[in-house]
């Protein structure tokens, strides 16, 4: 459940370490968090279910096992909606704010255009998000307490990786809406490498391979091929390797209402099996 207005908010992310890490492999959540502080539930004009229309909703919980199979699993605790971890940090939409922001913003992208900045200014379905403008200090202020944290955290679980076994393989856990331009052919699961750069193809195979035979369908880049983590920290030429997974909603919970569905124990103990032959299997060829 989210976090109700009036609670105490806890730090921004959860890293969840195994008692010892088993092979290369790096799973992260930067989606999944819905903890609203009051004071931006008191600035949006949305509903409390509107409001969560953005999250990838309980993906840390279907990459759960990943702890007790030797990967450690970092997951962001704040939402998406009031700052987006899978955003360059100052990706800010000008119309946002109640005065001029700092020339080194980045307020061209085309993320900002369609209001999804590191700030967003609408959630997913197109609905604002905020009664009014904010001040500049507003961004600053989280993305210093949110954004910036769970990136330290993230960028430490990828040097210590590597370090220990001569490479990383970096999972970005996400989850995807019913796509209207997929229709029958829907997919129900995308993986994302950023067309061939961030991964090594041979690993992108082996997930690809072994969803395929638990009978998901599966399709690479499309339409999501990885966003700012993807293409950040994704650089085979330095032994590390990252590949975003986005997981049909419709798979486990009820978009609608926001909750969990029958479908998601399956799907968790198909994860959990996934995970476990990934843990097992020799990543020699991530190596430089």
């Amino acid at each position: 459940m989210p976090l109700l207005a009036g609670q105490a908010v806890p730090g921004p992310f959860e890293l969840s370490r195994p008692a010892r890490q088993r092979a290369p492999l790096v799973l992260a959540s930067p989606h999944s968090g819905r903890d609203y502080p009051a004071a931006f539930l008191a600035q949006s004009r949305l509903d409390a279910l509107a409001v969560r229309r953005s999250e990838d909703s309980f993906v840390e919980e279907l990459w759960g096992a990943a702890p007790g199979l030797g990967i450690p699993l970092l997951a962001a605790h704040f939402p998406r909606v009031y700052c987006d971890a899978n955003r360059e940090p100052w990706e800010l939409d000008p119309t946002m704010f109640d005065g001029p922001l700092p020339a080194w913003v980045n307020s061209a992208s085309p993320r900002v255009g369609a209001g999804l900045g590191t700030i967003a200014r609408v959630v997913a379905n197109g609905e604002p998000v905020y009664r009014r403008r904010l001040p500049f200090r507003e961004a600053e202020e989280r993305i210093q307490r949110c954004w910036q944290p769970y990136h330290a955290a993230l960028a430490g679980l990828i040097a210590e990786t590597r370090d220990a076994f001569g490479c990383c393989l970096l999972i970005d856990c996400h989850s995807m809406p019913a796509h209207p331009g997929h229709g029958a052919n829907a997919p129900d699961m995308v993986l994302g490498d950023a067309h061939g750069t961030a991964c090594h193809g041979r690993a992108v195979r082996r997930v690809e391979e072994q969803l395929w035979a638990m009978g998901y369908r599966v399709r690479r880049n499309d339409p999501y091929a990885g966003g700012y983590v993807t293409r950040h920290y994704g650089r085979p030429r330095e032994a590390v390797h990252v590949l975003q997974i986005e997981i049909a909603r419709g798979l486990y919970m009820d978009e609608a209402a926001i909750e969990r569905a029958p479908g998601m124990a399956a799907l968790q103990r198909d994860l959990t099996t996934l995970l476990d032959s990934l843990a097992a299997a020799d990543w020699f060829f991530l190596r430089v």
